[in-house]
C-alpha cells in the first residue's frame, strides 16, 4: 500500500482459518506481528473435519486387513469382518466430533485472535466480517478449495455426496457409485468397499492419470481385486434419483448403473468466488496469481497461499507455502531484507521443482516432482530407470507375492533425479527420501554412497541405481 493509515487493527489478517491459513498467522506471529484468523466454519479447516484426517481414518482398518491377508499364518487369524460402526468412531474422534475448541484454544495460546464469520476484502487493506470493516497492513487469502460439479443433467438435483458428506457420514451405503478416477475418488472406493458397500467407480480416463502410467494400472487391477467395479472409458450423460432413493446414471454408451448414493470426486477449485476479489480489481472464483512469496501480484500487502492460488492443491504444500509467506510478510512489515532468491527462506520454490504426492490406495501411491512425460515436454534431456519392487527381499518380506513398481527420472545433463514414483504396499514412508534428493539435488554419483538398510524395501534405491548402470 504507497500511502497507509497510521493506525491499524492488525498487522496482519488471515481470512480462512484452515491448517494454511493457521501457518500463515503462526508463522508471522512468531515473528512478533499482530494476527488475527477469520473463519466461518470450523478452525482447522477442510483437512482437519472433512479431507485427510477422517478419510485417512476411514482407510486405515482396510488397509490394515489386506495387508495381514498377505502373510502367511496373519491370515489364518483373521475370521471376521471390519466392524464399520467402530471405524466410523475411530473417524469421529479424529475430527475431535466436528468441534474445534482444541484449535481454538491453540489460537488463544499463539497469541492469534480469532473473528468468528465470513472475511471479504473491502478494498486494500480492508477486510469486512459480519458488517464490520477491520484494517490490517497486510491481508493473506487462505481459503482453500471447492468441490468440482460436473455439470451432468440431474446429478445437482440426485442429492450427490461430496468429499465431505462421504467422509462424515454416518452410514454405510449397500451400494455407492463414484463419478471420479483420482485421488478422493480411488481412495474412498478402497474405504467404503472394505466398509461392505459394493462400489462402482466411473472415470473418463485412466486412473490417476497424472501419474506415470503404471499408477492407474495398479490401482485398477487392486481395486477388481477388492470386488469394485471399476469403469474406465465412461462418463455419466444423466442421473436420477427415484421416489425409493435408487440413484440410476446413465453413461455415454447407454449402460446404465444403480446404487444407494452417488459420489462425486471430481477434482476441486479454488475458493474465492466470495471474498472480494473484484474490490482490488482480482478475478473472483479464479486462481490468486501470486509470486514466489505469496504476494499477489500487482500488490505490496495482499497474500494468497494454499489452495486459493491454484499452484499445488494439497495440504502439505500449502503449509509448505504458509511457513514462506508468514515470515515473508513479517520481514516485509519490519522493513528486513526478503530472502527471495530461489530456495531462499521466504519463497516456495519446491512448488516448481519438488511437490510431494502421496495417495492413500491399497498399493500406495508416492510420487515427488516430475513424471517421464512432464520432463520431456519441459525439454530436460532425460532418462528413466523401472524397477519391479516385488523383486527386493524387504519387500518379499513385507508381504507375500508384493506388488508394486518404482521409477526414477533423471536429468542426464545435471545428473540429479527430477521424478520418483513409488506404489506398493506402505511406500508412503519411501517418499522423504526421494525428495531430500530432489531438493538437494544430490548427484546420481552421490547417492551410490547412501546405503539402503538390508532388508528393507528401501533397498529398492539401490537397485534402481544398479538398472541405471555404476559411474565410469
Amino acid at each position: 500500500m504507497a500511502e497507509q493509515e497510521k493506525n491499524f487493527d492488525y498487522d496482519l489478517i488471515v481470512i480462512g482459518g484452515g491448517a494454511v491459513g493457521e501457518n500463515v498467522a503462526d508463522y508471522a506471529r512468531k515473528r512478533g506481528v499482530s494476527v488475527a484468523i477469520v473463519e466461518s466454519e470450523l478452525v482447522g479447516g477442510e483437512c482437519s473435519y472433512w479431507a485427510c484426517m477422517p478419510s485417512k481414518a476411514l482407510l486405515r482398518s482396510g488397509h490394515a486387513i489386506r495387508a495381514a491377508r498377505r502373510l502367511a499364518g496373519a491370515r489364518d487369524a483373521i475370521t471376521g469382518t471390519i466392524d464399520a460402526s467402530a471405524v466410523l468412531a475411530r473417524r469421529t474422534a479424529f475430527t475431535d466430533h466436528w468441534q474445534d475448541d482444541g484449535q481454538v484454544s491453540w489460537l488463544d495460546s499463539a497469541g492469534i485472535e480469532l473473528i468468528r464469520g465470513h472475511g471479504r476484502i473491502a478494498g486494500p487493506g480492508r477486510v469486512q466480517v459480519e458488517g464490520r470493516t477491520y484494517s490490517a497492513r497486510a491481508v493473506a487469502v487462505a481459503t482453500g478449495s471447492i468441490p468440482a460439479l460436473p455439470p451432468v443433467p440431474g446429478l445437482a438435483d440426485a442429492g450427490a455426496w461430496g468429499t465431505r458428506e462421504a467422509t462424515s457420514t454416518d452410514s454405510i451405503p449397500p451400494r455407492l457409485i463414484i463419478i471420479g478416477g483420482g485421488v478422493a475418488g480411488t481412495e474412498l472406493a478402497f474405504a467404503f468397499s472394505s466398509l461392505g458397500s459394493r462400489v462402482t467407480l466411473l472415470s473418463r480416463t485412466s486412473l490417476l492419470d497424472r501419474e506415470e502410467p503404471f499408477v492407474g494400472v495398479h490401482v485398477a487391477a487392486a481395486l477388481a481385486d477388492e470386488g469394485v467395479d471399476v469403469q474406465i472409458g465412461v462418463s455419466p450423460t444423466l442421473v436420477v434419483r427415484d421416489a425409493d432413493g435408487t440413484v440410476t446414471v446413465t453413461l455415454d454408451g447407454g449402460n446404465t448403473v444403480q446404487g444407494d448414493e452417488i459420489l462425486v470426486a471430481t477434482g476441486r477449485r479454488p475458493s474465492t468466488a466470495d471474498v472480494g476479489l473484484e474490490t482490488v480489481g482480482l478475478t473472483p472464483g479464479a486462481p490468486i496469481a501470486v509470486d514466489d512469496t505469496m504476494l499477489v501480484e500487482g500488490t505490496d500487502w495482499l497474500y494468497a497461499v494454499g489452495d486459493a492460488n491454484g499452484r499445488a492443491l494439497l495440504t502439505h504444500q500449502g503449509k509448505y507455502q504458509a511457513r514462506a509467506a508468514g515470515e515473508a510478510i513479517a520481514v516485509r512489515l519490519q522493513g528486513a531484507a526478503v530472502q527471495d532468491e530461489p530456495w531462499g527462506l521466504h519463497v516456495a520454490s519446491a512448488d516448481h521443482a519438488a511437490v510431494p504426492r502421496v495417495v492413500f490406495s491399497d498399493p500406495e501411491v508416492a510420487a515427488v516432482g516430475l513424471t517421464e512425460s512432464a520432463a520431456r515436454d519441459s525439454g530436460i534431456r532425460i532418462r528413466a530407470v523401472e524397477y519391479d519392487m516385488g523383486w527386493v527381499s524387504g519387500a518379499k518380506l513385507h508381504a507375500d507375492l508384493y506388488a508394486g513398481r518404482a521409477k526414477l527420472v533423471i536429468d542426464e545433463d545435471r545428473h540429479v533425479i527430477v521424478g520418483a514414483t513409488f506404489v506398493g504396499q506402505d511406500v508412503a514412508e519411501l517418499l522423504h527420501s526421494a525428495t531430500i534428493a530432489i531438493v538437494g539435488e544430490v548427484t546420481i554419483d552421490r547417492l551410490w554412497h547412501a546405503v539402503p538398510a538390508y532388508p528393507t524395501i528401501s533397498e529398492v534405491w539401490l537397485r534402481l541405481l544398479e538398472t541405471y548402470g555404476r559411474p565410469s
